[in-house]
């Protein structure tokens, strides 16, 4: 988590971020025996030392793979711009057989059970959060007083990959219900997500009572275009506000650091499609229009950019981001383009 180093006396509001499907346990010794096998083509072996990569707890000795930690340069931005920022793990769920619609309300489950704790947290003071903050670095224990410093009437949710799918469901109007109480989803972010498209029921997902933008890179290896489709069609009659931002030459896997090869963690890589011929150009799994592939860095230069721009607006109505939601301002053109839809508010 990320806070303000100060926390003054107001109310922040607060921002549960999620990641998506990823190994769960960074298991060196698995991933080659992996690699191998998928390259001789022993389907027993891939299996068995896909199990290992999967498993859930690890196994002793074998260190969870941190994708919670793969947003913090998101987080310690908004962070030092007055929100309070958690990003949960959720190497549970991907470790499980839950699919489709089943995994996304798992992840809708998993971040009001997070609500849940933190409003106990800031209304009493008291909780399972209570006396359980520590030092990242030290591993000391650390004071933090967040008792009456969240604004829970300004909750803002963020999923990447399949959490993309869950934090829709999360915000969904039919499940309104299911935040605790007190709680206030403004504003719902879909990182590259990956939806449920075979869903027999569109009303899990629809979204007309809240703000919702979701962001995809034109060189997505892993969610095609279908993001978009179907975060249009469940976004449908939606007045509150809704994005669609696809941003030139970014791929699934850079939007989390702890999946970027740079960060030298198991199981990382590039999903961009190259393009032959064009060093540097890259393609979707769908034959994108080519186009310069961003380095990790400039990726998420962008998410913050964009991700940032509208929390702000609809967590703080910062209402001079509009020109960047609607596509009339591009901060970042020097880096790539975005293409931007919007609708409403």
């Amino acid at each position: 988590m990320h806070y303000p180093a100060d926390l003054g006396d107001g109310r922040h509001p607060l921002i549960v971020m999620l990641h998506g499907w990823h190994e769960s346990c960074a298991d060196r010794q698995a991933e080659a025996v992996r690699t191998a096998a998928e390259d001789s083509g022993d389907d027993a072996a891939y299996a068995a030392a896909g199990a290992r990569l999967f498993a859930w707890p690890c196994a002793p000795g074998t260190p969870a793979l941190p994708s919670e930690a793969g947003y913090d340069y998101l987080a310690r931005t908004l962070a030092a711009q007055g929100f309070v920022v958690v990003s949960a793990g959720a190497n549970g769920i991907n470790a499980s057989s839950v699919s489709g619609d089943e995994n996304a309300a798992a992840r809708a489950d998993l971040i009001n059970r997070h609500l849940r704790m933190w409003q106990e947290l800031s209304t009493s003071g008291r909780g399972e959060l209570a006396g359980k903050f520590t030092d990242p670095v030290t591993g000391a224990a650390r004071s933090v007083g967040f008792f009456h410093r969240l604004d829970l009437g300004k909750v803002g949710v963020m999923g990447h990959s399949r959490a993309g799918a869950g934090v829709t469901w999360q915000a969904a109007d039919r499940h309104r219900g299911r935040w605790p109480r007190g709680v206030k989803v403004k504003a719902v972010a879909a990182l590259a997500p990956a939806y449920n498209v075979m869903t027999e029921n569109m009303s899990d997902y629809t979204i007309t009572k809240t703000p919702f933008a979701v962001v995809r890179g034109t060189c997505d290896g892993q969610v095609g275009g279908e993001a978009f489709a179907f975060a249009a069609d469940v976004a449908q009659g939606n007045r509150s506000g809704f994005h669609r931002f696809a941003v030139h030459g970014a791929n699934h896997n850079y939007f989390n650091t702890q999946w970027s090869p740079a960060s030298g963690q198991v199981a990382a890589f590039d999903d961009a499609t190259p393009v032959e011929g064009h060093p540097g150009q890259c393609t979707d799994r769908e034959g994108a229009t080519p186009t310069t592939q961003l380095t990790e860095p400039q990726q998420r230069h962008v998410a913050v950019t964009y991700i940032g721009a509208f929390f702000h607006r609809y967590l703080g109505t910062d209402t001079t981001q509009d020109p960047v939601l609607t596509g009339a301002r591009h901060p970042d053109a020097a880096i790539t383009e975005v293409d931007v839809t919007a609708a409403g508010p």
